[in-house]
């Protein structure tokens, strides 16, 4: 499917999902930067956290279908292939991104060795997301409102999600990073800055260091003002480089 765009085609999957030519190459390249970055970390220490400036993003991709700018899931492949080839039994998956990971939540959703945590908001695409969806007790869902900002976001992850996490005792952390909660964001309505994206940040610095010897893969998510996305990636990044 995605290898038959031709030249100077364009081909529509959804209201949101568009292949162009290049689309194919661009999602296995995405896909595959999240495999090398695991490799990496749990390879010869060399390196213990990675961030995946990737395009196009992946959490809305499902087992069976492309959606939501998403083609492949690359934290989902990323998370597999540290089962099936590194052989890891416990994986947390923390995804801050403002839209649901709904793609993460179904190919996860009858996996006990993934634990998927994520804040979005809700009422937004794609619909999913709520508390009581969770899969065998490894989703937690945590929707925040229209409106929202840095306190109950902070509040939210430092007393809930982020007590789960340590609890799981992952051996490596997965970050769908999505910017897109920023107060900026013309998708969205929560209201969080580059710094509240450096504090989550640090915190899974420290759910990896204590648990999985500091493992850390982080993969580009979403964000649409092209400002705020450049500056909270900075803060990310700056946060995996400080921590």
């Amino acid at each position: 499917m995605l290898a038959a765009v031709a030249a100077g085609e364009m081909r529509r999957l959804d209201e949101d999902t568009v292949l162009s030519p290049g689309s194919a190459e661009a999602a296995l390249r995405a896909a595959g930067a999240a495999v090398a970055a695991v490799d990496a970390v749990l390879g010869d220490g060399h390196a213990r956290r990675a961030f995946c400036a990737v395009r196009p993003p992946g959490h809305h991709a499902t087992r069976e279908q492309a959606m939501g700018f998403c083609l492949f899931n690359n934290v989902a492949v990323a998370a597999a292939h540290a089962l099936a080839v590194h052989g890891l039994k416990r994986v947390a998956i923390a995804d801050f991104d403002v839209h649901h990971g709904n793609g993460t939540q179904d190919i996860f959703w009858r996996e006990p060795r993934v634990l998927f945590a994520s804040s979005h908001q809700m009422p937004l695409y794609p619909g999913s997301g709520q508390p009581d969806e969770r899969g065998t007790g490894n989703i937690l869902n945590r929707p925040l409102s229209a409106g929202d900002g840095p306190y109950l976001f902070r509040e939210l992850w430092e007393g809930d999600l982020l007590p789960r996490l340590h609890a799981f005792r992952p051996q490596l952390v997965l970050v769908s990073a999505g910017f897109d909660a920023h107060e900026r964001d013309p998708l969205a309505d929560l209201c969080l800055g580059s710094e509240d994206y450096a504090w989550i940040t640090a915190k899974l610095v420290d759910l990896a260091d204590r648990h999985a010897g500091g493992r850390l893969v982080s993969s580009l998510e979403g964000g649409y003002d092209l400002a705020a996305l450049a500056a909270s990636a900075a803060a990310h990044v700056e946060a995996l480089l400080e921590a």
